[in-house]
């Protein structure tokens, strides 16, 4: 079993535990952590859904995003993280929502912005919290270890 399995087995049974729902708004993880936890059985009365919001317009159309934020910090940024994730709980209903938005590679980084930058939000009965990460490997790596981390969040603001 591989980290990210292990994590979601954790979410799956702890959120069912606490009778809590999650729901993902993902970019550069394309649907991986929706997709991650659905190969856990039981799951579905945990998860509630996901938004893969790959273009800014899917952003602020769908979860909220303040084209102000698109426009000025951008999407790779600790804001739109942010309101990815308040618009992914909202829009789906769930208890807890994580997002994740960032540059997995090989290209698309720059000096400011580097490949491997990724924020990562998180809202639920615990509290709000968005977190900058910088990972490395390969693009694969770099979208499962940001799974990982979002699942990791998704557990600390679960707990009231």
């Amino acid at each position: 079993m591989t980290d990210l399995e292990g994590l979601c087995v954790q979410v799956a049974r702890r959120f069912a535990s606490q009778g809590l729902t999650l729901a993902t708004a993902e970019s550069l993880t394309g649907g991986m952590i929706a997709s991650a936890l659905a190969g856990v059985s039981g799951v579905s009365r945990v998860l509630k859904g996901g938004v893969v919001s790959y273009a800014p317009e899917v952003k602020r159309d769908v979860l909220g995003v303040a084209q102000q934020v698109i426009d000025t910090v951008g999407v790779v940024s600790a804001p739109c993280a942010r309101q990815m994730a308040l618009g992914a709980r909202k829009a789906l209903g769930a208890d807890v929502a994580v997002s994740a938005t960032g540059i997995a590679g090989p290209d698309g980084g720059t000096a400011q912005t580097p490949v491997g930058t990724v924020f990562i939000g998180a809202c639920g009965p615990g509290g709000e919290r968005v977190e900058e990460c910088h990972f490395s490997g390969d693009r694969l790596s770099i979208r499962r270890q940001s799974a990982c981390r979002a699942l990791e969040m998704a557990l600390e603001v679960a707990q009231a």
